[in-house]
């Protein structure tokens, strides 16, 4: 890596002007984390001046390098980074964390060269393996640089990360440690003891070297030293929390804390940063990212019998060798959620990321934040290991889609510890997320389709069970949508059910009209966002509906159900769900014993509207 002839005078100097705009907007905000700031400012005057490549005036060219702050309670410090390059306006950081202010109390997306969010501790190596594998993808000469904080190195995150990063040789990625000693409530596990993390990281695939972190020609020494062309760098920086300022240098219980005005006044006179300056970074080495675009993929045809994990592996294989963008991410299941059809389709848009599910969704985002198109896939029940990386994938406001197989009770006898019956709430409760659950092929293929396009996160719920095709080739499906299977003017109840369910609401359909009751049959296909429209009317035009879904009643498409007609309800709204968790059972079983099958429907409408069934 080329570096700038700057001294290491003006480093320091414009290290001690960040840490003096951290704790001025700090203490303007009353909160904050100037301590952490003051640690690291050597470490990123270092990078801007010596080392990180960009085009200030264009954040979004392909070229230019990531700087992550996986330690995202530093955002001042990122702020005033991004100050010092004219990127935002050095007189507006005193409206950190104020009401509508770009400058938030943790990074997000919306300022320039600010990829994703942060804040979450252990999450940004992964998003940053992601953005290294995505610009691998690309063909671009950018580079990551991932800050990370000592005590998020305890989190089993980072070390998937970083066993991923060593085994595809991520050779465009930096992570920096800015071991300070000092954590939130007292020291940290390895306080200075940086040779431990020396030798771990050694051990894990990665260059490794230990520096001085306020010395910025040993910052230099030591990222040349691990430049390599087989192994991911790391460098290990010794650095004080408070550094700079005598009253909170290494000094316990002054993390999170904002100064007083007199505290203020005090540091920023030991500080004496001197002038302010705009420092001019260097430009990235020649690319351009050519044209790249989308053939019509020719996607498959389902005639007989299919499991919608089946449909689904087909499908992303037709995607995949049409969309060169479209890159997919396995947990090592990808034989059984049938993502092994995109590696076959086309290997090098496949990536293998073992058993590390939340890696996987940390890299999703990552890859997005690079411009590829993701699909993370494992089992739905698996998937809930990586919740707070979903979570914020969503406040990365990423654009990927998730696949959850093996859903519900009728995976059968394997057991509880592999159903997924809360993922459906789980994926509701995050804000701007489709979700989505496909009865049959033809509506796989639609939703899929629908999703790669979908501007959040889109999570599809896929089966295990073979079901027989309800719908047509053409059929489309819409994110919002529904379609109504069954439908009279003499309807008595209404049946909404999504995936496995609806095979089973059409069966009650069919037992209840020989009985002399008709009712309606929706299938909700689209969970999140649902189609209210379409279960208002049905309460209205017949009074009842049974909402039966191979998941926990708490947060699933019965609640999504009740919310849709919530300030229209005429009638009551009756819940079929997974109550406790089953045992070992074959499927048809287990949704008999859940109380979610043909016969419960079927008896749970009968009685509400007047006749009686034999018990199940």
């Amino acid at each position: 890596m080329k570096t700038q002839m700057m001294t290491s005078t003006d480093i320091d100097r414009l290290a001690r002007q960040l840490a003096a705009d951290s704790i001025t907007a700090t203490t303007a905000a009353g909160s904050g984390h100037p301590t952490s700031c003051l640690s690291a400012a050597h470490l990123v005057a270092t990078i801007l001046c010596r080392h990180i490549r960009l085009w200030p005036d264009n954040p979004e060219h392909p070229a230019n390098d990531r700087l992550v702050f996986s330690k995202g309670h530093a955002a001042p410090l990122l702020y005033a980074a991004l100050a010092a390059i004219g990127e935002v306006d050095a007189t507006r950081l005193d409206q950190l964390r104020q009401v509508d202010s770009p400058f938030e109390g943790h990074p997000v997306p919306g300022l320039p060269h600010v990829p994703l969010a942060t804040g979450s501790l252990g999450q940004g190596l992964a998003n940053g393996l992601g953005i290294a594998l995505g610009n691998r993808a690309l063909g671009s000469p950018s580079w990551t640089w991932v800050l990370l904080g000592d005590s998020e190195m305890t989190e089993g995150s980072v070390w998937e990360a970083m066993a991923l990063a060593s085994h595809y040789a991520l050779t465009n990625l930096t992570a920096v440690v800015d071991v300070n000693r000092l954590g939130q409530r007292g020291p940290t596990m390895y306080e200075w003891d940086t040779g431990v993390y020396e030798e771990r990281a050694r051990a894990f695939g990665w260059r490794a070297t230990v520096v001085d972190g306020h010395d910025p020609d040993d910052i230099t020494r030591g990222i040349e030293t691990i430049e390599g062309e087989t192994k991911p760098g790391m460098l290990i920086a010794k650095t004080v929390k408070g550094h700079g300022v005598s009253f909170l240098a290494d000094e316990p219980g002054r993390h999170g804390k904002a100064l007083t005005d007199e505290e203020m006044d005090r540091a920023l006179s030991e500080l004496d940063h001197g002038e302010r300056e705009t420092i001019t970074v260097q430009s990235p080495l020649e690319f351009t990212l050519g044209q790249v675009e989308a053939a019509e993929p020719n996607l498959p045809v389902f005639d007989e019998d299919v499991s919608t994990r089946d449909a689904f592996g087909t499908a992303l294989a037709a995607i995949v060798e049409a969309d060169p963008l479209v890159i997919v991410l396995d947990g090592e299941v990808s034989n059984s959620t049938m993502t092994e059809k995109a590696d076959d389709a086309a290997p090098d848009q496949f990536v293998q990321m073992y058993i590390a599910e939340q890696a996987m969704v940390g890299a999703a985002v990552g890859l997005q934040a690079a411009g590829i198109k993701p699909v993370a896939s494992t089992f739905a029940a698996f998937l809930t290991r990586a919740h707070d990386f979903i979570r914020m994938g969503a406040i990365s406001r990423a654009e990927m889609v998730l696949n959850g197989s093996h859903a519900g009770v009728s995976i059968g006898e394997d057991g509880p510890s592999q159903m997924g019956l809360d993922d459906i709430s789980m994926m509701r409760a995050t804000p701007g997320t489709a979700v989505l659950y496909p009865a049959d092929g033809p509506s796989t293929t639609g939703l899929l389709m629908a999703s790669i396009d979908w501007p959040g996160i889109a999570y599809i719920r896929t089966t295990r069970e073979e079901t027989p095709v309800i719908y047509r080739r053409d059929e489309t499906f819409e994110l919002g949508g529904s379609h109504t299977l069954r439908t009279s003017v003499d309807d008595q109840a209404t049946i909404v059910g999504a995936g496995i369910t609806v095979h089973e609401a059409m069966r009650a359909a069919d037992d209840l009209d020989a009985d002399g009751i008709p009712v309606r049959v929706i299938d909700a296909y689209s969970v999140q966002p649902i189609d209210a429209d379409t279960m208002r009317r049905a309460m209205a035009e017949t009074g009842l509906i049974v909402v039966a879904e191979d998941h926990s009643k708490a947060g699933g498409l019965g609640d999504a159900v009740l919310d849709a007609i919530a300030t229209e309800q005429s009638g009551p709204v009756i819940k079929l769900g997974v109550d406790e968790f089953p045992g070992s059972a074959p499927p048809q079983e287990q949704r008999e014993r859940a109380g979610i099958s043909s016969a419960a429907m079927k008896r749970t409408i009968a009685e509400h509207v007047g006749q009686r069934v034999p018990a199940l």
